[in-house]
């Protein structure tokens, strides 16, 4: 039996997953969270097999869960979710510790494999996603300005190259648009930027946004 801790912050999302995994013999979902406190306390508490794990959690971030749960919670793999097929966060998430990444409207049958795999102690990548994954990390990966910054440093860039404004940013990374500015003026620091265009410019030409 893999036991499943499923963690996101949309309930009507997770009142669905647990209705497709309830009939899978093989998987029991043992707990549930919407936070990444609440998460790290009921991967704590019930030591699960596998964490589903929302990219977008509010209040501490996707990736400062992740990384918490691999040093609190060595043996629960951690299966990445999110609702867009943004390669750049699933490279950085793998490089931390990640064992997969799935989008929210992966089929059934591919969600349940991809639980399965890494249950076992596999990896769970598309094709496309390996190859970029084997060029970034390769002996011949240039390091590029962006790698320099920060887990939210990099969202935030990502966000804004994607055309977001803060307020729109602060929405969906649950911060304040004060916050957001702050997180603005540091990467312009770091990556030597006068403006937003420049940051355009540069996340267009590294395949930031799409």
């Amino acid at each position: 039996m893999i036991r499943v801790l499923l963690a996101d912050d949309h309930t009507i999302f997770r009142q669905g997953v647990v209705r497709l995994l309830k009939d899978v013999s093989t998987l029991e979902v043992v707990a549930e969270a919407s936070t990444g406190p609440e998460t790290l306390s009921a991967a704590l508490e019930h030591e699960p097999d596998v964490v589903l794990l929302d990219i977008s959690m509010p209040g501490r971030g996707a990736s400062e869960t992740l990384q918490e749960l691999k040093r609190r919670v060595p043996k629960a793999r951690v299966l990445m979710l999110t609702a867009q097929p943004e390669d750049h966060y699933a490279i950085r998430l793998l490089k931390q510790g990640a064992s997969g990444y799935i989008t929210k409207d992966t089929p059934v049958d591919e969600m349940l494999a991809a639980v399965k795999k890494v249950a076992q102690g596999g990896r769970y990548i598309t094709a496309e996603l390996a190859e970029r994954i084997a060029f970034s990390i390769g002996p011949e990966a240039e390091l590029k300005p962006h790698h320099q910054l920060s887990d939210r440093e990099y969202q935030v860039l990502v966000l804004i190259c994607s055309g977001k404004t803060p307020t729109q940013i602060a929405e969906e990374l649950n911060l304040s648009v004060k916050t957001i500015s702050t997180y603005r003026s540091r990467i312009l620091v770091k990556m030597g930027f006068k403006n937003n265009a420049e940051m355009l410019v540069y996340g267009v030409r590294e395949g930031l946004v799409t």
